[in-house]
């Protein structure tokens, strides 16, 4: 962290991250401040790095991507070159909605979104023939049980 951030920094983040579209007033309102700090909260905020965009969540099964899996992969090397190469491979995979580096097993878990199955499958076939790919598990997703994909802030809020 940058700075320390108090109580009103955090409230801001918290409507923001419940709210992207909130207008400046209600946001002061909401914090309890007036508009021209609280405006100049949100961007130093955003110029620190705390908020880092603002984006409109869409529900991917009303535009016709019913199928949600999860991949583990398995590396053949660990060299830092070889996972420069296989992250560079999935940033130009818009399947691949999510990729996490990993310790332990699995070296990346990645979180993909498709159409159907089929769809999937070629890409499985795909990803496997990558570079450095020594294998691939997946996991179909049946049901999704929470989604949250905001910062637990009301954590922070309670420690300081």
């Amino acid at each position: 962290m940058s700075k320390s951030l108090d109580q009103i920094d955090l409230k801001i983040l918290q409507e923001i991250q419940e709210d992207g579209r909130i207008t400046n007033v209600e946001l002061a309102k909401r914090v309890g401040i007036s508009p021209p700090p609280c405006l100049r909260r949100v961007r130093t905020l955003e110029e620190e790095g705390y908020i880092q965009g603002y984006r409109g969540l869409l529900d991917p099964a009303l535009l016709g991507f019913d199928v949600t899996v999860f991949a583990s992969v398995h590396l053949a090397s660990q060299a830092e070159a070889d996972l420069r190469g296989f992250e560079e491979f999935v940033r130009n995979e818009p399947l691949v909605r999510e990729c996490w580096m990993l310790s332990g097993e699995v070296d990346f878990i990645l979180k993909c979104v498709a159409p159907d199955m089929a769809t999937f499958q070629n890409f499985v076939a795909h990803l496997t023939a990558a570079p450095h790919v020594r294998n691939v598990r997946t996991s179909l997703v049946l049901r999704n049980s929470k989604y949250a994909p905001a910062v637990p802030l009301e954590l922070k809020a309670a420690a300081t």
